[in-house]
């Protein structure tokens, strides 16, 4: 059942659509009755609604499109009509007047057309069959995008130049005077014109970028020049960039040349900010110039159905380092055997693996611990301000249907109820990304629990900090986004992108730490200390909010691992159906927390334990499980993390030198897809298409 606050919008939108059809009925109409003011002023207000609709409306109007009534058809419908009604009025001749209105007319729409071929072949050109970020891709020729208007935007393009002409033959209907029309249309004539012509400089060799082999030429002599060793492999959707943006802090610091290998495009600008030079290769019979650069080895944070694409790579050995580790079966997937090796925390993982039977050999999983938990504060007691900070940070759904995966639809509701109704709690709400992705019902359950927290928090009042924490907190963003590059004109595409995005200078890493900090404590200060808060801004990770909380409350899953490196207080919702006895031995992250049933019953008593630290009967299980599960703290994680990277590698190298002593030897061994034979096989397939199938 959609939300109430759906209603009023759709009902607006099926408004407008009533409006935009009423006004042609109404046009079509006058203009057969001879009824000059009644067309004039529904064509009139006709292109306002469509001008209107087009700049605040966008997908409304693309619901048209997918019935063949998009802007085109309607403008053209629109002049046509107007037209239709010149013949009816009298003082306009319809050879001698107003057929040069019509062919002139006609000769806007004609380079209109003409236009948007030449903007498809300015955008084929710089598509580039790679795109880049932190790296200097000078040598390719990129230069800014040209306007918007006329390069991505066809439909603003036709109705703003169409404005003069039919705004012309609207005076004309309406007064009898031809020149108004001739005036009109030979603006949108001139405005049409100019327009095509200064598009086409884009085709010129000044301003076209390299072509296709140009690109894949200099892609190889920069992997030649920088030498990756090890590379994190990531590709998803819109919301799964933080699975990879936990990881680029243990990237950057490893040993070698780290680099970053995207497969969606506009996955680049979803990683957030770091000095590691970024490369997203889309198609996969480009990605093999991988296999003869230097690279050695590969992290992989998540599986995707293109993660099969590069494990064709023999050269390169992989490691699944997962984005995050939980008792969810998700956490051992059988595919996770089609690696090399298996990166986990600590012995947890290891059991788990053990005991899921799937496939994985215990000699193949390596404990690495989390590096990326670094900046997670330790418990420090009791909570020191007047009111105890809880974060309750539900997962999502998943894929499978589970009610038990997410508290969010069982028990999200009664849980913020309960603490809402403490006058002593300050909620922090942090809902995952992905929450009502797959379920309508947990969706739903996220905005009702969102209006509580929204309308608990208009209840409160108190002191709040002054104009200069607001001001500090600009101030701060405006620095990150300046050292981060993330602020770029709304015209810009990736080749501007990758243009401005080129190498980073020297210590900027240390600088957008520091800017990051800085902005997370600005952050924080400019709330007070008693407002509640639901967090979905992305720049706000996750780790900063285990530092404001005294308690978290989540679900089974890698947030309790994470925020277990802190040793504070925390529960679990058991929204599994299973007894509270089974729920603690099926997960091992449930053993040192609270669990809390669906109706929330233990929250007063769970609030009393953490301002009562005496009578917190989980502190010692906290500090057992959390070497279970993240493994030791000494050597640090990492050491570890590096240690096993540095390990790996060597493995990369014995398989590279046995492969070269077996063609000195004569030996044949298997032609790869990296050789000129082998890259031809992969770009044609062996069933003559052009991309190959996957393994």
């Amino acid at each position: 059942m959609p939300s109430a606050g759906l209603i009023p919008r759709r009902v607006k939108q099926l408004a407008a659509l009533l409006t935009l059809f009423a006004a042609f009925t109404a046009q079509l109409v006058g203009a057969l009755l001879a009824q000059v003011p009644v067309f004039v002023t529904a064509a009139a207000a006709g292109l306002a609604l469509d001008l209107y609709l087009r700049h605040r409306q966008p997908r409304l109007l693309s619901m048209l499109s997918r019935v063949r009534f998009d802007v085109t058809v309607r403008q053209l419908l629109r002049d046509m009509i107007i037209l239709l009604g010149l013949l009816r009025v009298e003082g306009v001749h319809p050879l001698r007047e107003q057929a040069p209105l019509t062919v002139a007319l006609l000769l806007v729409y004609a380079l209109h057309f003409l236009c948007q071929a030449i903007a498809v072949l300015v955008r084929r050109t710089r598509t580039l069959p790679v795109v880049t970020r932190n790296i200097d891709a000078s040598a390719l020729r990129l230069c800014a995008a040209p306007p918007r208007l006329l390069a991505r935007r066809p439909g603003h393009r036709l109705l703003t130049f169409s404005v003069p002409a039919t705004t012309g033959l609207l005076v004309t209907a309406a007064t009898g005077d031809v020149r108004a029309g001739a005036v009109g249309t030979g603006l949108s004539v001139l405005l049409m014109a100019a327009g095509t012509f200064h598009l086409a400089t884009w085709l010129l060799p000044g301003k076209r970028p390299a072509s296709q082999e140009q690109t894949l030429e200099w892609l190889d002599s920069w992997l030649a020049e920088y030498r990756p060793t090890v590379a994190m492999y990531f590709s998803g959707g819109t919301s799964s960039a933080y699975q990879a943006n936990m990881w680029l802090s243990t990237l950057s610091a490893l040993d070698g040349k780290p680099l970053i290998v995207l497969r969606e495009r506009f996955m680049v600008q979803k990683i957030q900010a770091t000095d590691v030079p970024i490369l997203c290769i889309p198609r996969v019979a480009h990605m093999f110039a991988l296999e003869s650069s230097t690279l050695k080895m590969m992290l992989h944070p998540a599986n995707s159905g293109k993660t099969s694409q590069v494990l064709r790579i023999p050269s390169i050995k992989h490691a699944f380092t997962n984005h995050g580790e939980s008792d969810k079966l998700s956490s051992c997937n059988p595919y996770a055997k089609a690696y090399d090796e298996v990166w986990v925390a600590g012995p947890a993982a290891r059991e788990r693996y053990r005991q899921a039977e799937i496939g994985v050999d215990d000699k193949d999983v390596v404990e690495v611990g989390r590096p990326q938990l670094a900046p997670i504060q330790p418990w420090k007691g009791a909570p020191e301000g007047p009111c105890t900070t809880v974060l309750y940070a539900p997962t999502w759904e998943g894929w499978d249907g589970n009610p038990g995966n997410t508290s969010v639809v069982l028990a999200g509701e009664n849980i913020v109820r309960a603490l809402l109704e403490d006058e002593g709690v300050r909620l922090l709400y942090k809902p995952h990304p992905m929450t009502g992705s797959v379920d309508p019902e947990a969706g739903a359950a996220d905005r009702r629990i969102r209006a509580m927290i929204t309308e608990a928090a208009a209840r409160r009042s108190g002191p709040r900090p002054g104009l200069e924490a607001v001001a500090e907190v600009a101030r701060r963003k405006a620095e990150l986004d300046r050292l981060t590059s993330s602020d770029f004109r709304p015209g810009a595409d990736e080749l501007e992108r990758m243009m401005l995005q080129s190498t980073p200078e020297e210590g900027r890493a240390a600088l957008v730490a520091e800017a990051q900090e800085a902005w997370e404590e600005a952050y924080w200060a400019s709330f007070p200390a008693w407002e509640h808060q639901i967090v979905v801004t992305p720049r706000l990770g996750i780790y900063s909010c285990f530092n404001q909380a005294d308690l978290l409350i989540s679900d089974v899953s890698s947030v309790v691992s994470d925020y277990l490196h802190s040793e504070k207080p925390y529960a679990v919702a058991n929204t599994s159906g299973l007894t509270e006895e089974d729920f603690r031995a099926t997960f091992p992250t449930v053993r040192a927390a609270a669990v809390l049933t669906p109706d929330a019953s233990g929250v007063p008593e769970l609030l009393e334990s953490v301002r009562h630290p005496e009578k917190d009967l989980y502190k010692a299980a906290r500090a057992e499980l959390k070497a279970h599960l993240l493994g030791p703290s000494d050597p640090p994680s990492l050491v570890r993390f590096n240690a096993a990277a540095v390990a790996l590698c060597a493995e990369a190298d014995e398989r590279r030198a046995l492969m070269t002593a077996h063609l000195t030897q004569g030996i044949p061994i298997q032609r790869g897809p990296g050789s000129p034979a082998g890259r031809q096989e992969a770009q044609t397939g062996t069933d003559g298409s052009r991309e190959p199938a996957t393994a």
